[in-house]
């Protein structure tokens, strides 16, 4: 009998548990969760994976100090897949788009996996020179993916779900994503026993697992981007594609057009990215800590020392993503849930400023490694769902062409930007503490100011029903309104080649009544 009381009691809490954690899904919604949470638990997990052996390889192959350069050079090479990227866009549909980058990128880190191997090029030959291409096309390669598949996966999935599913679901989506991102630092820190080139070529096996996810996923819910629209809507945009035209103002710079355009498109800019820059002074203080480490440690065999490198940045990418996975499966929904969008928004570089006081005041490998782990951890538990929910009340262009240079030339904009710092002062880590950790300071109190703003301008987003890059709906319905009493036949929509502006100026008179209505046509317009 007490065996079946304390059976059934251990049932029903694990009943209670998982209704905490998963809260009412069924169906549908948690069939699509467990896709779309598979399908980033390879991307991020093979992205770690292959993120914690990039340092050691670059070192090994062309020497610490030159990382900082390798950031800025990825810099230029995701600038020019950003544009190649958006051309793209206008020609294949986007979830063909991710397979052709998901099996491209498992093609190239075979490649580089063999040449790893090679005894001259490879990882057998210790003299570092920065000459050696191998150590850079792998770091830009490797920095490269974690910009433009994980912005397509995230497009992909704002296009196809509601701002409904958004703020209950993302927080899962990533808790199980983080599942494969401790699983990928957890083999890398078996690089002293395994080898950094199995490892390497095991991380170009994970791409091809994440493009046959993703396949299986547009298989079973259908093409991302098309729920809503009518069969015509459609067969016109398939039309499109195949005559590879694109609408007038498109094009592909347009994402950037976007940006410019829009304040909240900006914001989402600040919020998402510009952290990244003392993400990138306080990891190189970390990594150039933790060389002198090991290299003291190991003083006559660089090889053991440089796996003992690997090893340790597996143990940063296994504790940085199991605070990430609990705090993503219990905290991050209830966070929003309780406290609401725009205080969500402000925690991130609240956290992040008494971060970098800390690291000012203590600046030794272990509190650095503590501070990198919380920022890290909460970047992705906590930043990056809640910046992904902005994307909810802007338009498909927006989701898409915009995203990817936020996504890509923004962040890896701070990184170079983060790295112009660590560069300056790489000969004297004193000056480093100093100098960077004062312009920490900065970014997060202006990003306090900023996630305050951005959450205000999404719930008046959402209350109006209206999308940043889209026509606005309520400028269309005066408009209608106005003209059916002028006998206009043009339904309050602009003509080709008109813009909103050139339609109220048209014949003057209907700008005059808008404005004596009191409507401001630039509050309209986002």
């Amino acid at each position: 009998m007490g065996t079946q009381t304390a059976s059934s009691k251990a049932t029903a809490y694990l009943d209670k548990l998982v209704r905490k954690v998963t809260g009412d899904l069924e169906g549908e919604d948690l069939t699509r969760v467990l896709w779309l949470s598979s399908t980033l638990f390879f991307i991020v997990g093979g992205y770690w994976l292959l993120r914690s052996l990039k340092d050691p390889i670059m070192s090994v192959i062309n020497g610490v100090e030159y990382i900082p350069q390798a950031k800025i050079a990825s810099l230029f090479v995701v600038f020019g897949l950003v544009i190649v990227y958006n051309k793209l866009l206008d020609i294949y549909p986007k979830h063909q788009l991710f397979y052709m980058m998901g099996v491209s990128y498992g093609i190239l880190f075979s490649l580089m996996g063999l040449l790893l191997m090679h005894p001259t090029i490879g990882l057998s030959n210790v003299e570092a020179h920065p000459r050696r291409i191998l150590g850079w096309l792998s770091y830009v390669t490797i920095e490269s993916f974690g910009s433009m598949v994980v912005q397509c996966y995230w497009a992909l999935v704002n296009s196809s779900v509601n701002v409904q599913f958004a703020k209950k679901n993302f927080g899962l989506i990533v808790a199980g994503a983080q599942i494969g991102s401790i699983l990928g630092p957890t083999v890398a820190t078996q690089a002293d026993t395994i080898g950094i080139t199995p490892l390497y070529l095991l991380g170009s096996a994970v791409m091809f697992m994440m493009v046959a996810a993703m396949y299986f996923y547009v298989q079973r819910f259908g093409i991302p981007g098309d729920e809503g629209k009518s069969s015509a809507e459609v067969a016109a945009d398939k039309a499109k594609r195949d005559s590879g035209k694109s609408a007038e103002g498109e094009g592909i710079l347009e994402g950037f057009y976007l940006f410019w355009e829009h304040d909240y498109v900006k914001g989402i800019f600040a919020v998402s990215s510009l952290y990244m820059v003392q993400v990138t002074v306080i990891d190189y203080m970390m990594k150039v800590l933790a060389k002198e480490r090991y290299a003291l440690l190991y003083p006559d065999d660089p090889q053991a020392a440089v796996r003992a490198f690997a090893s340790f940045m597996g143990y940063f990418g296994q504790t940085t993503n199991s605070i990430s996975f609990l705090f993503s499966l219990f905290g991050t929904g209830m966070v929003i849930k309780r406290f609401g969008l725009t205080t969500t928004l402000i925690a991130f570089p609240a956290l992040m400023l008494v971060c970098t006081v800390l690291v000012w005041t203590m600046p030794n490998i272990w509190i650095v490694f503590l501070v990198m782990m919380v920022i890290k951890g909460m970047s992705y538990a906590l930043l990056n769902p809640t910046k992904e929910i902005l994307y909810q009340m802007t338009g498909s262009n927006v989701k898409f062409k915009c995203k990817s240079w936020i996504d890509t030339f923004g962040q890896r904009g701070s990184k170079a930007g983060g790295s112009l710092i660590t560069n300056a002062f790489a000969n004297s880590m004193a000056d480093l503490v100093n100098y960077g950790t004062a312009v920490g300071v900065v970014i997060a109190v202006f990003m306090i100011w900023c996630s305050n703003y951005m959450g205000k301008q999404f719930e008046l987003l959402s209350e109006s029903g209206e999308k940043v890059g889209e026509p606005s709906k309520i400028l269309a319905a005066q408009l209608a309104a106005m003209q059916s009493q002028k006998e206009d036949t043009s339904c309050g929509f602009a003509e080709e080649g008109q813009s909103e502006d050139d339609l109220l100026v048209e014949g003057g008179e209907l700008k005059d009544d808008i404005e004596s209505a009191g409507i401001e046509l630039g509050s309209l317009k986002n």
